[in-house]
């Protein structure tokens, strides 16, 4: 990614009636669980290069993210719980935390710049100095609970971006939305009692990771779906569950945790998405913005394994947001 000078120079030359950051940083490849594992740094590299080939690129803002200090990663994770991970990483190979989440020597590093990247979006999102954000970045966070890494997640990055939005005092009420295969558990866990935040979500029943969720409809949307589903249940539940819940609440902040494992191509799920069912949510989300955020959104990467459909699912996801 660019640095912060270039940063500047590109952000006069974008000509797009909206400007569309995108953030990231090469550490957040460092990670890897094995060779054999989904979640592997190859995803960044595919993202890149459909970004590259679809023209979007040169019409985005670049910027390298940051790396979140403890103070920043402490506002929604239990300072035991990194302190732990710190003290379990390894100098070389890796630590199981779960059946299917390990430690390696960089995992820290990188799940550090993917919370800062999440940061450093809704400060310049915040700031006017672009419309919205995404983050191209893993180890992806929507399963990391306050105080327990899960299902590939670390640290909940989009949670931690949430808390710098929510510490700006023109912010009082956030809005996340998950359309994610898998359930959000971490989000919903951190900000369960939380009045000032709403979390919409469709993900497929009894995926992993097999927690319980909420069903309160005044700030809690879940909507399980079946194996299967595809495009017609899902763009119901966008329509009939999510939007109206969005309208009350009306948000000063809207955040996308943007995971693409509900494609058609992915095995990890039965949903049967197509890339247009994800460009057209991404253009319902951006309007609810523009109607209560004064445009302001900050999506950030989660799932998405396969790696035809990923890249595609991306570049029709950012191009939405451009335009």
């Amino acid at each position: 990614m660019l640095g912060s000078a270039h940063d500047r120079i590109v952000l006069e030359l974008v000509p797009c009636s909206l400007t569309t950051a995108l953030l990231s940083h090469a550490e957040c490849q460092l990670h890897e669980m094995g060779l054999l594992h989904p979640e592997s740094p190859q995803r960044l590299r595919l993202i890149r290069d459909a970004l590259n080939l679809a023209g979007l690129t040169q019409r985005l803002a670049l910027y390298d993210a940051p790396s979140a200090t403890d103070a920043q990663l402490s506002r929604v994770h239990d300072p035991r719980h990194l302190a732990a991970l710190e003290a379990l990483t390894p100098q070389s190979g890796y630590v199981p935390l779960d059946l299917e989440t390990r430690l390696n020597p960089s995992t820290m590093t990188s799940a550090r710049r993917a919370a800062g990247a999440n940061i450093r979006a809704v400060q310049l999102v915040a700031e006017g100095e672009v419309d919205n954000a995404f983050c191209c970045v893993r180890p992806p966070g929507h399963h990391a609970e306050r105080d327990r890494p899960v299902g590939f997640c670390f640290v909940n990055s989009l949670a931690v971006g949430v808390s710098e939005a929510l510490a700006r005092d023109d912010v009082e009420r956030v809005a996340i939305v998950d359309f994610d295969v898998h359930h959000g558990n971490g989000t919903e866990h951190i900000f369960y009692d939380d009045p000032r935040v709403m979390i919409c979500s469709t993900f497929q029943a009894l995926l992993l990771p097999q927690r319980l969720f909420s069903e309160h409809e005044d700030r809690i949307i879940n909507v399980p779906l079946g194996a299967g589903a595809g495009t017609r249940a899902f763009r119901e539940a966008v329509v009939r569950r999510w939007l109206p819940a969005l309208e009350r609440f009306d948000p000063d902040f809207l955040f996308i945790s943007a995971g693409f494992d509900a494609h058609w191509l992915d095995t990890v799920s039965g949903i049967n998405l197509t890339e247009d069912d994800f460009a057209w949510v991404t253009r319902e989300l951006r309007a609810v913005a523009e109607r209560h955020c004064g445009g302001r959104l900050v999506s950030s990467l989660e799932g998405g394994y396969h790696v035809g459909a990923l890249p595609s699912c991306v570049s029709v996801h950012v191009g939405a947001l451009m335009h």
